[in-house]
């Protein structure tokens, strides 16, 4: 066979044209699917629950907030860092940290800052705290947070829950830092603290600030001086000036009166958005 005559002819430009289009066909068929692909992953539904589109860094809208993420570390009453807790931040929804900084210059006003336990708390970190209080023999942290109870309570006084208004994204716990001190606000009492000690009400009226020292309560017999009554109700004024409720068992805790999702458990880990 006269190979320069082939080479020339209509039939190898045929097959080479047949080659080309084949090959076109499988090239374009491939990008296609993998457009398709990531089409649909673009126009994949989050769940609600994992969705932080409506969420943002406090620090971001309050940066002058401190944090001491205790969830993140191991000084908690757990004694471990808690399941979803990626950084050291806290995450809030959009509207709680715009009434929080109202809180923030408030208090600002006054020598203090806003210093920030806990906010946004992801359900496998609620999990997490109801997988350590049914293990019962595990109270390394008992001295700290717990020394009146039995762990075995924890459930039934309502201590640990299945569910927490944290996980809803408008809670939060904190505290006030006196600048002129450089020191946390004496609260008379550590941040959870299971125990009446720690009501809004013990040894005062929260509701007309008075220190009436009734400390009947306390299984131990501890108290709180009327400085350290006051001290809890600046802050709490402070927040209930600026749209937050309190909670009548923890001085430390307040949720948005008008949370955005009162029915949404998140699940999104605590990260920096």
């Amino acid at each position: 066979m006269d190979t320069s005559k082939f080479f020339t002819s209509r039939k190898f430009y045929g097959i080479v044209l047949g080659i080309v289009c084949i090959a076109a066909f499988f090239w374009g068929f491939r990008d296609g699917f993998s457009g398709s692909s990531e089409a649909e992953a673009e126009s994949a539904v989050v769940a609600p629950e994992s969705d932080a589109s409506d969420f943002v860094t406090l620090t971001d809208v309050v940066p002058d907030v401190i944090l001491e993420i205790r969830y993140y570390g191991t000084y908690n009453f757990v004694g471990d860092r808690i399941d979803g807790y990626e950084a050291p931040t806290a995450l809030l929804t959009h509207a709680a940290a715009d009434s929080l900084l109202a809180v923030s210059n408030e208090v600002k006003a006054l020598g203090y800052r806003l210093k920030i336990y806990d906010a946004y708390r992801p359900q496998c970190g609620v999990d997490h705290f109801v997988r350590w209080a049914a293990d019962v023999p595990d109270t390394r942290m008992k001295a700290y947070f717990y020394p009146d109870l039995d762990k075995s309570v924890l459930f039934d006084q309502e201590y640990i829950m299945a569910k927490s208004g944290h996980t809803r994204g408008s809670t939060v716990d904190l505290t006030l830092f006196d600048m002129a001190t450089e020191k946390e606000l004496d609260m008379g009492g550590t941040f959870d603290w299971f125990g009446p000690e720690s009501h809004p009400d013990f040894c005062g009226n929260p509701e007309t600030m008075e220190y009436t020292g009734d400390n009947s309560k306390s299984p131990a017999g501890r108290s709180i001086t009327p400085e350290q009554f006051h001290n809890r109700m600046i802050l709490r004024q402070a927040m209930l000036n600026h749209g937050f409720k309190a909670l009548e068992s923890e001085w430390w805790h307040f949720t948005l009166r008008e949370e955005p999702y009162p029915d949404t458990y998140f699940t999104f880990p605590v990260k920096q958005l």
